[in-house]
């Protein structure tokens, strides 16, 4: 009994010393686990930008306007899954940036049923074949650049289309990885791509 209890009290002592540990260094593993979901290669001269779907705070696609405006590429192809009360999501991009002063000519809208990153990437890749596409820039919120970056290599090596891009993380409203773990909507974020990441790596 004694022996049992000697056990049981060394391993109570190192899992309270690795709790202690893991709390005074949270900042570093926590930032760790926020740029984990962050790929940025930067903005380069390129045939198109692509946006992908799903910021209803439209920095994806201002994101998107300003590398137009700046000479980077000619025009952005807009992912257009089904949106809010029978209006398609790349309508409603669209029109949110020409109302900030961008060209409507600008933005090409790809409407589509796809409802994961997956199905864009299929739909955007026969479109840029289409319109014979060398390279492109792969415009994203910042949390979901290394996924969206993964799928989009996947799905280009699956279709035999070999144009090179670029990752661009687009600025988040609500996600930054130095603090992420302070707001509730940035947790829920952070555990729903996670999520995502880890389901995609096991072909769910």
């Amino acid at each position: 009994m004694a022996f049992r209890r000697s056990s049981f009290l060394k391993l109570a002592l190192a899992l309270g010393l690795i709790c202690l540990v893991a709390y005074a260094s949270r900042g570093v593993w926590l930032r760790w686990i926020g740029y984990g979901l962050i790929h940025d290669d930067g903005p380069a001269k390129a045939d198109c930008a692509v946006v992908l779907a799903g910021d209803p705070f439209g920095n994806r696609i201002s994101y998107a306007a300003d590398l137009v405006r700046r000479g980077y590429v000619p025009f952005v192809l807009v992912s257009g899954p089904p949106g809010y009360y029978g209006v398609n999501e790349a309508d409603l991009a669209i029109q949110f940036v020409v109302n900030k002063g961008f060209q409507r000519g600008w933005f090409v809208p790809l409407r589509h049923d796809g409802m994961s990153t997956r199905a864009e990437a299929k739909v955007f890749i026969d479109e840029m074949r289409k319109r014979n596409v060398h390279s492109f820039l792969l415009v994203t919120s910042n949390f979901h650049t290394a996924r969206a970056r993964r799928t989009f290599l996947s799905v280009e090596n699956s279709k035999g289309y070999t144009a090179p891009f670029r990752t661009v993380a687009a600025p988040d409203a609500i996600f930054f990885p130095e603090g992420w773990w302070q707001d509730r909507e940035a947790r829920k974020i952070v555990l729903l791509e996670w999520t995502k990441t880890v389901a995609s790596a096991l072909g769910m």
